[in-house]
């Protein structure tokens, strides 16, 4: 096993963030609420500094949502003057509803963060998170006019920059699918192809596919997972086709979808019955793991069988990022938060009772 510094997990809530630490991932200190009464929908930690960076996109009822920051480990939060934040400039007629993604670029563009939000819109940050410009090419789409919201929102919930390609990013939101650029970001084309889209009429359209995550392989930046509103893919050539890789599994609707952080074809799913339940299989919470890249899918179970009937949200759930095994989280929305050491084989139960949990992120201190 790798030596471990601590471990951070970040848990984003209805009503506040919550900080989780551990230096074995079996024993937890508890730091929290803050951001108490504000809606975490987005959350990150960015360690590519001098020192870790929490990112939170959060949202009071009443005066909408920001990007707030703490780089003492939560201790104190800062946020942007009014209008100089993550807001539409003032002659597109538009406001930003609520931040649903915030992604670090790679270690080599230290400084560049990336946001989505709904409605679906992509952000880049040049002064790690502190303010946000548009990015036109994508609101300027033709396609965007017709994007339908989801049953959770018009959100652009995915951000995935290339790892080695800094002009090649790639985004997905519910509904409109995957689009990726190749040009910094200034122009975009759909990359669904294979995907279905079972609530549409007529063929597979080019887009409008309501995609839930999409998560990229370890060690192949070609290689990605999406979980799709019914359906489980896997592109081997950068999105532009995709294969379905659901068998094996007892449904093809979920809402997560995380990549291994080392180790290549390795990916958990979270299933949830059919579309009008959306429970558990067998009222069983489970985590499928794939470790041939979706050929074959092996399953654990978390808690008492047959007792559990809350669901994962697309965001609550992650990997950390440099430990041997990976540990995993994921929370529910019934306010739980379970962690495993052992890449989801074994998992232990470190708070129960939160507010409904939208966002989970884990990261390791050095």
């Amino acid at each position: 096993m790798r030596v471990m510094n601590d471990v951070l997990v970040a848990v984003g809530t209805r009503k506040g963030l919550w900080l989780l630490r551990s230096s074995d991932r079996r024993s937890w200190s508890v730091d929290g609420p803050h951001l108490l009464m504000k809606s975490v929908a987005a959350c990150a930690i960015d360690t590519r500094g001098e020192r870790p960076r929490i990112l939170a996109g959060a949202s009071y009822d009443h005066w909408g949502p920001a990007v707030s920051w703490s780089d003492d480990l939560g201790a104190t939060w800062s946020e942007a003057p009014d209008g100089s934040g993550i807001r539409f400039p003032a002659n597109l007629g538009a406001s930003v509803e609520q931040v649903w993604q915030i992604r670090p670029d790679t270690a080599d563009r230290p400084g560049v963060v990336w946001a989505g939000t709904e409605p679906s819109a992509l952000w880049r940050s040049g002064d790690g998170g502190e303010t946000f410009a548009l990015c036109e090419g994508l609101w300027n789409h033709p396609h965007r006019p017709t994007w339908q919201p989801g049953g959770g929102g018009q959100a652009l919930h995915t951000v995935l920059p290339h790892p080695s390609d800094e002009n090649r990013v790639m985004v997905a939101m519910s509904t409109g699918g995957v689009y990726v650029s190749d040009d910094a970001a200034q122009s975009w084309n759909p990359s669904n192809s294979g995907i279905g889209a079972g609530f549409l009429p007529g063929e597979e359209p080019e887009y409008g596919q309501c995609v839930h995550k999409v998560a990229r392989d370890a060690t192949d930046p070609d290689r990605l997972f999406a979980q799709n509103h019914g359906g489980v893919y896997r592109s081997d050539d950068g999105g532009k086709s995709w294969t379905p890789i659901a068998d094996g599994l007892p449904s093809d609707f979920g809402f997560p979808v995380v990549a291994h952080p080392h180790r290549a074809g390795t990916a958990w799913v979270v299933p949830l019955t059919a579309d009008i339940e959306r429970m558990p299989p067998e009222r069983t919470l489970q985590v499928w793991r794939t470790g041939d890249a979706g050929a074959t899918w092996t399953k654990s179970i978390i808690g008492m069988p047959g007792m559990f009937y809350a669901s994962v949200l697309r965001d609550a759930f992650t990997a950390d990022d440099v430990a041997d095994p990976a540990g995993v989280y994921l929370g529910t929305r019934d306010g739980s938060v379970y962690a495993s050491a052992d890449e989801g084989q074994t998992w232990s139960e470190v708070l129960t009772h939160l507010p409904d949990v939208l966002c989970v992120r884990a990261a390791t201190l050095s």
